[in-house]
């Protein structure tokens, strides 16, 4: 049954080369189905990383001892991405002449769902292969619209074995996850040759930030029974150029590497309708005031978006505004944290009146928005009761920004020898 497994040079004991060999006869099980998979178990990772530049340069040199492989843990994780296989009965045949049982999770894609049709089409999220005491997790990807790679979460059905393998060790599967496609690289670890992310590190860093929310169409579908989408000419033209202008600040952004989310009211349409909400007249953005960079402004112009105002200070309510196509504007509102909470500021042009919008904390998530791979608020609906109140539901036409808010206060005045610096209009 495989536990007699022989030792491994250099290798501490049988159980380190149990490990080893069960890595080593998964990938000869996969590359005799022609399968590419490639290496993202972070522990492992982590070690090659360490050692980086070395493996680098030494592609085929023999291992003087066993140290990728033969590290502790329960699991070696592989991913494999869907488009790149397709015939699993024969792969499952031989995997069981190889000694592995396995055991194959299935769920809902979400790709398929829209506002017309939510699919429930099942497709295969994850493998999981076990021989003597070692456990392999494949993990499939599946690529998104928004030019990104995506997985599912691991859900056991009903009849399914819960002592199969210690799942809650299990490094992947809690909830979804959105990564870039990596680039990929060759290399020989511990004897084995075997596909890995070309820089560890940052796909370790993605890994640590890579909770995925998807968008609520059940919600969205139940939401537009009540108040049918409008679909006037003006509706469908302003959405079309909110999309492109979203499209153009995420990439102006990410080429800068400003972590930005989606707030105020694009934030809103996600999550209640799964769309931008055509009476809002903007798109709205917020960035930790940690992640500001002086190049935003420059960057944003050279795009083709005109400064249209900048309120407040770096140290102190700091929002810029820029002028996209037809009268869509882009909002940026800097946010500041404190111990207890995180706000943003507002500034009134004319009176040099401050204001404050109080948020309890949240972390940042990726979902998915007109074809963007994009942050939202993973406690999206604690942002948006405090932006919007219990009602946030039902749709309101009217709204000002200094008064309807639930989590708007006062915040002074700006002294007036600083309106030149604070109140800047274009």
């Amino acid at each position: 049954n495989g536990a007699a497994f022989s030792k491994v040079r250099g290798s501490q004991s049988g159980e380190d080369s149990t490990r080893w060999h069960v890595v080593r006869k998964f990938l000869g099980l996969i590359s005799s189905h022609n399968i590419p998979v490639y290496l993202i178990d972070p522990l492992i990772l982590r070690l090659v990383d360490k050692d980086i530049e070395q493996i680098r340069s030494s592609p085929d040199g023999p291992s003087p001892e066993c140290k990728y492989f033969c590290a502790p843990r329960d699991f070696t994780t592989f991913a494999l991405l869907d488009k790149t296989w397709k015939h699993e009965v024969g792969l499952f045949r031989t995997a069981e002449k190889m000694g592995f049982q396995w055991l194959k999770i299935i769920n809902k894609d979400p790709r398929l769902d829209g506002m017309d049709d939510l699919s429930g089409m099942e497709i295969p999220l994850h493998y999981i292969f076990k021989l003597a005491s070692h456990a392999i997790h494949l993990v499939v990807f599946y690529e998104r619209s928004g030019n990104f790679l995506w997985h599912g979460p691991l859900r056991l059905k009903q009849h399914m074995d819960r002592k199969f393998v210690p799942f809650r060790k299990l490094h992947f599967g809690r909830y979804p996850g959105a990564y870039e496609k990596p680039e990929l690289l060759l290399v020989s670890i511990d004897d084995v040759k075997v596909q890995i992310p070309k820089n560890p590190s940052s796909f370790l860093e993605e890994m640590s930030h890579s909770r995925f929310l998807e968008c609520r169409y059940r919600e969205a579908r139940a939401f537009f029974q009540l108040y049918p989408d409008d679909a006037s000419l003006d509706a469908v033209e302003f959405r079309k150029k909110a999309k492109s202008l979203l499209h153009l600040s995420a990439l102006t952004l990410n080429n800068l590497g400003v972590k930005f989310w989606l707030s105020s009211g694009t934030c809103l349409g996600w999550y209640r309708q799964c769309n931008i909400i055509p009476h809002s007249k903007d798109v709205d953005l917020g960035i930790f005031i940690r992640d500001y960079k002086a190049d935003i402004i420059p960057a944003f112009q050279k795009a083709g978006l005109p400064l249209k105002h900048k309120f407040g200070k770096v140290e102190d309510s700091l929002e810029l505004s820029f002028q996209g196509e037809g009268d869509v504007k882009l909002d940026i509102f800097f946010f500041y944290e404190e111990d207890d909470h995180i706000w943003n500021g507002g500034t009134q042009a004319k009176s040099g009146k401050k204001f404050k919008y109080l948020f309890p904390k949240f972390t940042l998530c990726w979902t998915e928005f007109v074809e963007l791979k994009v942050h939202v608020p993973c406690e999206t609906l604690q942002y948006v009761e405090a932006n919007y109140g219990p009602e946030w539901k039902v749709p309101v036409k009217t709204w000002d920004w200094k008064s309807s808010p639930p989590n708007v206060q006062d915040n002074g005045v700006w002294p007036i020898d600083e309106w030149d610096n604070v109140i800047q209009i274009y």
